[in-house]
């Protein structure tokens, strides 16, 4: 299944395994979703990670997509061909998968992780794996306007209150800037093993380091020509 693979490409990249499926976790009754979002600030959405805790050590998960969504990737696959007419699709989803990826990997360890923590790794992810998948499909060619596309051609929900408007913009911020350095410094010019090192070890942060790393991106030291890592905490 299309959900599926779209996981296990996130999982090869940064070396994790949540152990789940997505595909097992998916509801598409909006009905349904609105009965299980418990949240003050429940919004209809194509996409939603539902997570509602059952005692302190368990609790229930779904991931609600909108059916029409998952009729259109399933017929406009993009693992096959990214394109302008089902990338948008493509990123509603992988939102998603990421959120339940990010979230079931860090319960294994009995980490808790936050709403930004969650929504920051999520822009990271829709912008690494548009990119491999565009580097696969055209030769090693990625778009010049991903990233703006991305990340500066934005729109935030109206109904979003302070802290949720709050919550996006600085996700939007901090990826931006840290996909921006890959970009320059990996994606357009350097090897794709230092790329993949470096996702790897900034996946395993915790929010504060991760938004620490970001921060002093460009502070240090020009790359040299050699291979050579963030200066991320271990």
């Amino acid at each position: 299944m299309l959900l599926n693979r779209l996981q296990r490409h996130l999982e090869t990249i940064y070396e994790v395994r949540s152990g789940y499926r997505v595909a097992d976790f998916v509801i598409n009754d909006p009905g349904l979703a609105r009965d299980l979002d418990a949240s003050e600030t429940a919004r209809e959405l194509p996409e939603k990670l539902l997570i509602r805790k059952q005692d302190e050590e368990a609790v229930s998960i779904a991931l609600y997509l909108d059916p029409d969504l998952l009729q259109r990737l399933e017929a406009n696959d993009p693992t096959q061909s990214l394109h302008g007419q089902n990338l948008h699709d493509f990123w509603l989803a992988l939102e998603g998968i990421s959120h339940f990826l990010y979230f079931t990997w860090n319960a294994g360890y009995e980490r808790r992780v936050s709403l930004l923590e969650m929504e920051l790794q999520g822009e990271v992810d829709k912008y690494i794996l548009a990119a491999f998948l565009f580097r696969r499909q055209r030769q090693g060619a990625v778009p010049a306007k991903l990233h703006q596309h991305l990340f500066r051609n934005v729109a935030y929900d109206t109904r979003l209150n302070a802290a949720e408007l709050q919550r996006y913009r600085s996700a939007n911020y901090f990826a931006a800037r840290f996909c921006y350095y890959l970009e320059q410094l990996y994606l357009r010019s350097r090897s794709p093993a230092c790329l993949i090192n470096i996702l790897r070890r900034f996946y395993r942060l915790t929010q504060h380091h991760k938004i620490s790393a970001i921060e002093h991106l460009g502070k240090s030291a020009a790359m040299p020509a050699g291979c050579r890592s963030l200066d991320l905490p271990h």
